[in-house]
């Protein structure tokens, strides 16, 4: 790791608005398990008594959590934890090893590689994948975004998932290690990454992208193809607190498998 950092004076940077430091709060009260789905917060005079502001920041840093669906509004009742789900009429956020025992099949998965690293270390391409914030079109404010530093924490998993015996997916992962601190720690052969991070944090909404390659060499390794085979490449960003809680590249050897769905 380069010893040589830019040194960013605390003095110029602004303050974060009072809406914001109250969302970030309750964030970081379901990222710790204190508040579980279908808890009641504390009411909006709670609230502002607590971090002495207008009923109307409180309100407003609530209305933004309700469209981020990180909460839910009931009238007469409160403001709740919301139930997260994530779906898409093309692609899900789903546990391979379920999708591979649907099947009838044997599912293994073999853990290639487990690290926590500074930001300085990660691949520029990737690390700009973990740092830009949603498209203009989302619900989740830019104005949250913040730069990372070259010595925020990420974690790095590969993996290879396995049916009977035959390579199927290989993953490669990125982890936001302040939004999850324990995803380093767990036994990926039998933790699924994606359920984990499901259960651990407010996950807001993400991005995805599905592409048609060739196999790179390490690609190519790991799903015993030939280089420069076909392969399917998924690759999608996920979102919580305004920014990017992990990156997934899932590459699939282009002859088993494939995307389908109902109209």
């Amino acid at each position: 790791m380069s010893k040589n950092k830019t040194i960013v004076s605390k003095a110029k940077r602004k303050p974060k608005p009072a809406y914001q430091r109250i969302k970030e709060s309750i964030l970081r009260n379901i990222h710790s398990g204190r508040w579980q789905a279908g808890d009641v917060i504390p009411t909006e005079h709670a609230l502002a008594e607590k971090f002495a502001v207008s009923r109307m920041t409180v309100n407003r840093a609530l209305k933004e959590l309700s469209e981020e669906r990180v909460l839910y509004r009931r009238q007469g009742s409160g403001t709740f934890v919301a139930q997260q789900q994530y779906n898409h009429t093309v692609v899900e956020v789903r546990n391979i090893a379920a999708d591979i025992k649907a099947t009838g099949k044997q599912y293994k998965a073999q853990v290639v590689s487990q690290h926590r690293v500074v930001a300085s270390e990660v691949s520029p391409p990737i690390l700009a994948l973990l740092t830009q914030p949603m498209l203009d079109d989302s619900p989740i404010s830019q104005k949250s975004f913040q730069q990372r530093e070259d010595s925020d924490l990420i974690d790095e998993v590969k993996l290879i998932h396995i049916a009977d015996g035959k390579p199927l997916q290989y993953e490669e992962r990125w982890v936001d290690a302040s939004l999850v601190p324990g995803f380093i720690e767990q036994d990926f052969s039998i933790v699924n990454t994606s359920d984990y991070l499901i259960q651990q944090a407010p996950l807001q909404g993400g991005s995805y992208t599905i592409r048609a390659v060739a196999a790179p060499k390490k690609v190519a390794q790991a799903l015993d193809l030939a280089v420069g085979a076909p392969a399917l490449l998924l690759s999608r960003q996920t979102f919580s607190a305004g920014r990017v809680v992990t990156f997934v590249n899932m590459w699939h050897a282009g002859d088993s498998y494939q995307i389908s769905g109902t109209l």
